[in-house]
């Protein structure tokens, strides 16, 4: 019996309070669910666990984590109590040696930028889904490469979604209600887009070396946010569709760019 290949996904999420929301981009990513292959199991890849070293969540039941604050209680009061799923932590860390992935069986859960968007793809919190974090202390191109290394889950019934936002700056944002996106926003987002099925080596990626184009810094302050599409375009096998569920800068400086592949 095979297994359908899954996609990978990166997923622009944007606010948190894109959870009790009905908008353009909540309604994609509930029709994403209803429409993409139903995964085994879910490895997320979140903007918010930003770690020195990699861990991945070995617990079997990981914790809602609200990491944000001055939001409506309603935002607080949500949970997604999907499962956890130590075999599959175990997998990953196999599939990643020599990279030591520390087995985190306490400390994190799920945090906004997975749960966030889980909660509108899978609502009823069915899939067992793990989290694995993001040395930042790493070089954009060592996370491509371990997208690479997580590609064979893929063929393992194993849906990699990547949540992040490829232009994410927090300190430009307009709240006075004009969303007219900066121009180096626009530039970016397009550069991204132009790139997105590019061929060669890693080292050699415009996306890689996405803080070489002009709007790469006023983009991305820091790089959190950008670094999971570098594992979804790692997963990419050169030959599969690369498609864009959702795209738009709200708010001046926050890109809800998605990309699928597969």
């Amino acid at each position: 019996m095979t297994t359908q290949r899954m996609p990978a996904l990166f997923l622009g999420h944007g606010s948190p309070m894109n959870v009790l929301e009905d908008n353009t981009y909540t309604r994609a990513w509930h029709a994403l669910g209803g429409s993409l292959p139903r995964p085994k199991a879910i490895l997320a890849v979140s903007a918010h666990w930003f770690t020195r070293g990699t861990a991945v969540t070995a617990m079997e039941n990981p914790r809602t984590i609200h990491d944000f604050g001055g939001f409506p209680q309603a935002l607080f009061d949500k949970r997604y109590p999907a499962l956890g799923s130590p075999a599959l932590a175990k997998r990953v860390q196999e599939l990643l040696s020599p990279v030591n992935v520390m087995a985190d069986t306490s400390e994190w859960g799920f945090d906004h930028g997975t749960w966030g968007v889980l909660i509108k793809m899978y609502p009823d919190a069915d899939i067992p889904v793990i989290q694995l974090s993001i040395d930042g202390t790493q070089p954009p191109e060592y996370h491509f490469e371990l997208g690479r290394k997580l590609a064979v889950l893929r063929d393992e019934g194993v849906m990699i979604v990547a949540s992040g936002n490829v232009v994410h700056n927090l300190r430009m944002v307009k709240w006075d209600g004009n969303g007219e996106p900066y121009p180096w926003a626009v530039a970016f987002e397009k550069y991204v887009k132009d790139n997105l099925s590019w061929k060669g080596e890693a080292k050699d990626h415009p996306l890689v070396k996405f803080m070489e184009h002009e709007g790469g810094a006023l983009s991305n302050p820091s790089p959190d946010h950008y670094l999971p599409l570098l594992y979804v375009l790692g997963a990419w096998d050169g030959a599969e569709p690369v498609t864009q569920p959702t795209d738009g800068i709200v708010m001046g400086s926050l890109s809800m760019l998605s990309v699928q592949v597969g």
